[in-house]
């Protein structure tokens, strides 16, 4: 049986990576063909074309690669077609892979669509369920309150668990890198240029208040290689010297170890919830971008750890409200304040049982989803 997956980020290749482990776990006779990154060529795919091609967002990054990406996605439909794949399943990235999906269905209707990761029509933009119907047959669902949303569109859908609740978590000798006396404060400004550049300045500014109180006040500042350098830049004037790190065990350590997060609105809150960090998230916006945000936004929250366990434990400052003068308040409460840590730490621990953590690998339950479609 052959299957051709496609992923178009990294979080996309470790996805489907771990759904070709669970596969032949599951299925002696399964081969794979398809489009994807280092983790997913380990697993025995040979990529079509460098997954990084994929790698893009914005619109103005992709309008200068427009015409090449409209050729990938015809092309990766064509080979799909010819490689009498049992089923195509598509990961995340729904701009390039629902685009070679319809492809492929117009093609071939009769060919099962699989798309693992659900679009997060529950935020904003639902009809995109409706439209997505139309050329998947079953989603893989990563959170669990999605499943009925996917049914209601038309599609079968199988809530597999978060990626997260696989993760390894630091070992005791990474977290005695950092063992200390001052509260260690977990910094988190983002993994993009734009997100780095809005949000140093004012956490900065917030950890120089908190300073102020916790004289002892230690940081830590994970950040990835692409914007290291400007990371460094901009904080090497903040009065309190944050230790960056990149090293993946540095990083766990400081995961576990941190007393706090001070972090950009994302799925890092999630990874917070596996180390039980308690956390308050900030994010920064143009203005009309986040006018328009707030236009099509269906919920009251951004941070997974509240939808997830339906609460609002996590303070969150988002577009004006993310100021220096309303976040260290929080941040100082979140230190003192033993209600509000144990109020997290609930809602953590909750989220993370309903992620599915203590059950079956989220790539084996991935792969017995789609042999079920099978």
């Amino acid at each position: 049986m052959t299957l051709f997956l496609v992923a178009g980020e990294p979080s996309g290749d470790r996805l489907g990576a771990a759904l070709m482990a669970g596969l032949r776990q599951l299925e002696t006779d399964v081969r794979f063909a398809g489009v994807g990154g280092p983790m997913m060529q380990a697993e025995g795919m040979t990529s079509l074309f460098p997954m990084e091609e994929l790698s893009v967002m914005g619109i103005a990054e992709v309008l200068p690669k427009y015409f090449h990406l409209k050729r990938r996605i015809r092309e990766t439909a064509e080979a799909v077609i010819a490689s009498g794949a049992r089923a195509l399943v598509t990961i995340d990235s729904p701009d390039f892979c629902l685009r070679v999906a319809r492809l492929v269905k117009a093609a071939r209707p009769d060919l099962r669509c699989i798309h693992y990761v659900a679009p997060s029509v529950w935020a904003w933009r639902p009809g995109r369920a409706v439209k997505m119907a139309e050329v998947i047959d079953h989603v893989l669902a990563i959170l669990p309150f999605e499943p009925p949303l996917m049914t209601a569109a038309g599609m079968s859908c199988d809530f597999v668990g978060h990626p997260v609740v696989a993760e390894p978590l630091a070992s005791p000798a990474e977290r005695a890198g950092f063992a200390g006396d001052g509260p260690l404060i977990l910094t988190l400004p983002g993994s993009r240029r734009g997100e780095v550049t809005r949000l140093v300045p004012t956490l900065g500014a917030v950890l120089a208040r908190v300073q102020a109180v916790h004289p002892g006040l230690r940081v830590a500042l994970p950040t990835v290689p692409s914007v290291e350098g400007l990371v460094r830049e901009m904080t090497a004037a903040w009065p309190v010297r944050p230790q960056i790190i990149t090293d993946a065990g540095q990083k766990r350590g400081a995961f576990a170890s941190a007393d706090l997060a001070l972090a950009a609105s994302g799925t890092v809150s999630l990874e917070l919830a596996a180390n039980a960090c308690p956390m308050v998230i900030a994010y920064r916006l143009h203005p009309i971008s986040f006018w328009l945000m707030q236009r099509a936004a269906l919920i009251d929250t951004v941070t997974l750890v509240n939808l997830v366990s339906e609460s609002r434990a996590v303070p969150e400052f988002l577009g004006p409200e993310c100021r220096v003068e309303t976040i260290t308040p929080a941040v100082l409460d979140l230190l003192a304040n033993g209600a509000a840590r144990a109020a997290q730490m609930a809602a953590m621990d909750l989220t993370m049982q309903r992620l599915g953590r203590g059950g079956e690998a989220p790539g084996l339950r991935a792969a017995r989803s789609v042999l079920s479609v099978l």
